[in-house]
């Protein structure tokens, strides 16, 4: 039972240093609540509505990784460095590739909701 109070300790931190610090966090945060009620209402079964609001959900989780990409290379050194940049990069391609995921998902539910 610690350990899992830990976890939650711990993960909750987490959230609260994204929300005040990432700014793209925390527009992803407003979009998803405001989104759900729209799955909720798109989706013409639990699973089309999982996958909508689930895409939501791994946008947000994929931020999260970037950002303590970012923050542990920010820690290392706030010198350019070849290495840290790419690894920057590489976070900010995954974020984009998980928002385009989500806009492909929302797209073919909603268009297969109104054909």
């Amino acid at each position: 039972m610690r350990r899992l109070a830990n976890a939650l300790r711990y993960s909750a931190r987490g959230f609260k240093a994204a929300f005040e610090h990432e700014a793209a966090f925390r527009q992803e945060l407003f979009l998803l609540v405001v989104l759900i009620p729209v799955a909720l209402w798109l989706g013409n079964n639990i699973a089309e509505r999982a996958l909508l609001i689930g895409a939501l959900f791994f946008v947000l989780i994929v931020e999260l990784i970037n950002s303590a990409i970012e923050a542990l290379a920010d820690a290392v050194t706030l010198d350019h460095h070849t290495l840290i940049g790419r690894a920057k990069d590489l976070g900010s391609a995954a974020v984009m590739l998980s928002i385009i995921l989500a806009v492909t998902v929302w797209s073919a539910v909603g268009i297969s909701h109104f054909l």
